[in-house]
């Protein structure tokens, strides 16, 4: 973590070279003039009139951008479009193929004054920028939950789902407010205060839990989870109310003739029944244990088929690895990928049949950490333990205000249901507070309309551990804020260094990696049974886990970004490795191993990015190249014109046979209003074709050989990912700043804007330095402006 001191350094070293109040105004290797010289400017003034203005003029208003009046000597009172220009002119994009071009190093020198006026402006007069209120979405809602509690729950039961913008669910611009989401609040704190405390006057109640047509109960197929020696079934943590007796109902479907068998069922790993399962002619065939008395609380429950079979299986219908749950989707199928063994389609959890009190839970011991002996010790013990846990829920020390709503609301209910519900009454209290709910930032008082102001410490602390562990600070944290000790020098790196070495720091990877790279879209797309007939729901989870486990990698060793193109390893247990050919890899747990060969590198190699860049029963050159650009380039093409036929009214077979989907992209692109943005797509995602919709290496389509060629923008040949890397990291920087805004953007709430650009490069600068290493980008975030204040709103 080396990098972390120098972050800070590399910072003062840039406001230095830029003419910032105190600095020498030297620029360090490879960072812009201070003071751009007169004749830089006007150099890059008469190549953006002979080169730009052509196209960009106020008649022709191509990409809806005049430059007839843009001089780079004030491009910082134009830094909008000048934003704009930089981003195309780093990525290479401007001018356009084809069109006329300046010689390589005029160009950059274009691009260095630009950023060079602009930057210089923003050091001198800096926008950190504002946003409103940010509201716990359901991710965090559940961390926060599971770090109060000590309880899991699924905020999806009552929480609406979450709104994308900019690739993230938790930016405050789409977090909006409705008497139907506070309702849904108010929902969640009564269940979830009932959940951690208990009821033991629960009533009788059914929860049924139903598996994904997605899930293959195969006879080889072991389901995480449940006991070894079976096959398929499921796992699911269910919420046990009171201490009592439970009745668990497994839900069956198999084919006529299939063999007689015996489901387990497990609590928490131990066995608590065994159901025979006779099957005579086939159908949909409930059973159910015995009342079972199980204490309360949270346990894991499993329903799993007895393995009988260890070998050669030969299937009715013979799918290669795999067999659906049943249900309509199959049916609709004509039972493509039944197997007459029998599934698992629902679990049914029924009681307390009746409930004989509370046993001592997680959860309980997380709220009840003082236990009154008499009458008169109940009130005040009731008090330490609603003033703790609103301390930790609210994210900031009490006023006497903030606890006399919790503990009003204790006095009413223990009076009439005594200690215990009285207690739970008041975490009702506290979950349905907007001091919880939104993530409320204090604004300065000193501060004018538009000025910039820093934050208070307690507010950083919110927002440091959001960003890094996407739930509350922890006590240390909180205690350092309180003081107003955070944001002394060599505090708040301390504090950084010590976060990303806690196992929460996780949530970069499971929640910043996956958005930023769209991993919710795998779940999206379900490659066509037919002509993919291995690929299940497990395996889509196990693509999804990989990338997420080597991002977790990058960070946990202050690894370099670019390793996202060029690291020849991943991580994989036997069932992904068998989908991609890797050998020797046996067992559920993941692994890191080298890759046997240069067709896989990176990101690009990964299943969980092919999955979600292809449609159901084909890839996609222009989905894969568009992913390319957006997420790793920070250079989104356009959208199509309203006007522009589908893709799906291409001629799909000729000559008697099926065409390659090349072949039909070339029908498509001969359009010329489509090729002029499928020219930089194509290429990109064509190079990625060997990979089917499912990243399983390929070398036909529809029976005939790939043809994977093409060129791209600029001029470079492609033909492969191998080559496709190489031209990746022939520009670095704009990978290096797009990664930056969206680390910057998901830590702060809001979206990147023109004004947060100088930031970004500042970032990558530092990062730059440092050999692009994780954490310098998170030190660079951290230690910036926009991170650590805000403007007083107008």
């Amino acid at each position: 973590m080396k990098a972390f001191a120098a972050g800070t350094a590399a910072l003062g070293i840039w406001l230095a070279a830029i003419g910032a109040p105190g600095g020498t105004g030297a620029p360090g290797p490879g960072q812009p003039s201070a003071h751009p010289a007169a004749s830089a400017t006007d150099d890059a003034t008469e190549a953006i009139e002979r080169y730009c203005v052509g196209c960009h003029n106020d008649r022709r208003m191509i990409g809806n951008l005049s430059l007839e009046d843009f001089q780079a000597e004030t491009a910082d009172q134009s830094a909008e479009t000048a934003e704009k220009m930089i981003v195309k002119l780093r990525a290479g994009m401007m001018p356009p193929p084809g069109g006329r071009r300046p010689p390589a190093d005029s160009l950059l020198q274009l691009v260095e004054t630009l950023e060079s006026v602009v930057d210089r402006a923003a050091a001198l007069d800096p926008n950190p920028g504002t946003r409103r209120f940010q509201r716990l979405n359901r991710a965090e809602y559940q961390r926060v939950v599971r770090d109060l509690l000590d309880l899991e729950v699924d905020a999806a039961r009552w929480l609406p789902a979450d709104t994308y913008l900019g690739n993230f669910d938790n930016l405050s611009a789409a977090q909006g407010l409705s008497t139907t989401l506070l309702e849904a609040y108010l929902r969640a704190a009564t269940e979830v205060s009932r959940l951690a405390v208990g009821a033991p006057d629960a009533p009788e109640t059914t929860s049924s839990y139903t598996l994904s047509v997605d899930v293959s109960q195969h006879a080889w197929d072991h389901v995480e989870g449940t006991p070894f020696g079976t096959r398929g079934g499921a796992v699911v943590t269910h919420d046990f109310p009171a201490d009592g007796d439970y009745v668990i109902e497994a839900v069956t479907q198999f084919g006529a003739g299939a063999p007689d068998t015996d489901i387990d069922i497990s609590i928490d790993g131990r066995g608590v029944a065994q159901l025979a399962l006779e099957h005579g002619d086939g159908g949909t065939v409930p059973i159910r244990t015995q009342p079972i008395f199980v204490r309360a609380g949270q346990h894991r429950v499993a329903a799993a088929f007895v393995r009988t079979i260890d070998g050669p299986y030969e299937d009715r219908l013979r799918p290669p690895r795999w067999s659906f749950t049943g249900g309509e989707d199959s049916r609709a199928w004509a039972n493509y990928g039944m197997t007459v063994l029998p599934h698992l389609t629902e679990l049914r959890i029924s009681g307390p049949v009746v409930a004989v009190g509370v046993s001592e839970t997680a959860s309980r011991r997380a709220v009840f950490t003082c236990r009154p002996t008499t009458l008169n010790e109940e009130r005040p013990c009731a008090a330490s333990i609603l003033s703790r846990l609103a301390t930790a829920a609210y994210r900031r020390p009490l006023a006497d205000e903030d606890l006399a709503g919790p503990m009003s609301f204790y006095d009413r209910a223990a009076a009439e249901g005594g200690f215990e519900v009285g207690v739970r009454t008041g975490l009702q209290a506290i979950l349905a507070s907007p001091s919880f709910i939104f993530r409320l930032e204090r604004q300065s008082p000193e501060a004018e309309a538009g000025e910039p102001y820093r934050l208070a410490d307690i507010d950083l602390a919110s927002r440091l551990s959001f960003f890094l562990w996407g739930t509350v600070p922890d006590e240390e944290l909180l205690e350092i804020a309180v003081a107003e000790r955070l944001s002394a020098p060599g505090v708040l790196e301390e504090q950084v260094e010590r976060m990303l070495a806690d196992p929460r720091s996780e949530a970069l990877a499971t929640r910043f990696a996956s958005q930023w790279l769209r991993l919710q879209d795998a779940d999206k797309n379900s490659p066509d049974s037919y002509l993919y007939p291995d690929f299940t729901d497990q395996l889509r989870r196990d693509m999804v886990r990989e990338t997420q486990m080597f991002f977790s990698q990058l960070v946990r060793e202050d690894r370099s970004l670019f390793e996202v193109i060029t690291a020849d390893y991943t991580f994989v247990n036997d069932r992904l490795a068998r989908h991609y050919g890797i050998p020797g890899v046996i067992g559920d747990e993941f692994r890191r191993v080298e890759y046997p060969d240069a067709t896989r590198r990176g990101l690009l190699g990964q299943g969980s990015v092919l999955l979600l860049t292809s449609m159901a029963n084909r890839t996609s050159a222009v989905l894969r190249g568009k992913w390319v650009m957006e997420v790793l380039m920070g250079v989104p093409p356009p959208p199509p014109p309203p006007d522009v036929p589908a893709f799906e009214t291409t001629q799909a077979a000729a000559s008697g046979r099926l065409l390659t989907t090349r072949e039909r992209m070339e029908q498509h692109r001969s359009n010329p209003t489509c090729n002029a943005c499928h020219r930089l797509m194509d290429p990109i995602g064509l190079a990625l074709d060997n990979f089917d919709v499912t990243g399983r290496w390929r070398t036909r389509e529809n029976g005939m050989p790939l043809d994977t060629h093409g060129t791209y923008y600029d001029d470079t040949p492609l033909s492969s990912p191998e080559d496709l890397s190489e031209v990746l990291l022939s520009r670095p920087l704009p990978i290096a700043r797009s990664f930056a805004a969206n680390m910057l953007a998901f830590a702060m709430g809001r979206r990147v804007e023109y004004y947060d650009q100088p930031t970004v490069r500042a970032i990558a600068r530092e990062a730059e330095a440092n050999d692009y290493r994780l954490s310098s980008f998170i030190m660079g975030v951290v230690a910036s402006d926009p991170f650590q204040m805000a403007s007083q709103p107008n």
